[in-house]
């Protein structure tokens, strides 16, 4: 199977243009060619499974265009996608806020999905999407240190209650380096699929490694890379894995 994930900023694009006329201004308007830029890349990459970190799923921003269901369609795929910020949160209630989503695209069809919420952190979505041999956790982790933590820790809680072999992926956001993940990895019995420790962000000119794609025993990974394309201020990453038991 491959799976492909990729945090796409809301097809928001990169570069100078994107913090004008202020910084950040970029956040507030989608560009059109660049989710098409984005669909015809994922759709090159003929994935079984897609994990999207930041995907916009109708606000005024993209004129109410879904993103996820725009690539899913493009792929042939089903799409599952909720708000980040979790039920009870105002951010539910601001336009465009209560559209910045996390999704999962997949070939087969999509059962057994479940919402997950942290604790703690402003970003506190957790999807599970569970196939017929795996369970795939998608993460979106607090830029806060202390709250990352407290995040993986329910993560963990999650992994160890799986019956299934299981792969963790996203955005963790470890901004102090990848041996933030070194205890959570002990204690769940998870391996980096990018054993070479390859950088993903920024996506220009990366330096550090802030997206995962982590899998436990019963799996084996055939491949990984991080393709050079720079849609985002993220690379993709692509894995391809089988089930051993």
């Amino acid at each position: 199977m491959r799976f492909l994930l990729y945090n796409i900023r809301y097809a928001t694009g990169t570069g100078a243009a994107f913090h004008l006329p202020i910084p950040g201004a970029g956040y507030l308007r989608s560009d059109k060619r660049v989710l098409a830029g984005i669909t015809r890349f994922i759709k090159g990459q003929d994935p079984d499974i897609v994990g999207l970190i930041e995907v916009d799923t109708g606000s005024i921003r993209t004129g109410k265009v879904n993103q996820a269901e725009v690539i899913a369609d493009s792929l042939g795929h089903y799409s599952i996608y909720q708000c980040k910020y979790g039920t009870n949160s105002f951010n539910t209630f601001v336009p465009i806020l209560n559209k910045q989503s996390n999704a999962f695209l997949a070939a087969p069809r999509v059962e057994g999905e479940r919402f997950h919420y942290f604790d703690t952190g402003i970003k506190r979505l957790i999807i599970e999407l569970e196939l017929d041999d795996v369970c795939v956790f998608l993460v979106h982790l607090s830029v806060k240190f202390r709250h990352r933590h407290a995040q993986l820790r329910q993560v963990f809680e999650l992994v160890k209650r799986s019956a299934k072999p299981v792969i963790v992926a996203g955005d963790f956001n470890t901004f102090w380096g990848e041996h933030e993940m070194s205890l959570f990895m002990e204690a769940s019995g998870l391996h980096s699929a990018n054993v070479a420790g390859l950088p993903s962000y920024p996506a220009r000119k990366p330096r550090m490694e802030l997206d995962f794609i982590l899998y436990s025993k019963g799996i084996e990974i055939d491949s990984f890379v991080i393709p050079e394309v720079t849609f985002s201020d993220h690379r993709p990453l692509v894995c391809d894995f089988h089930i051993t038991g």
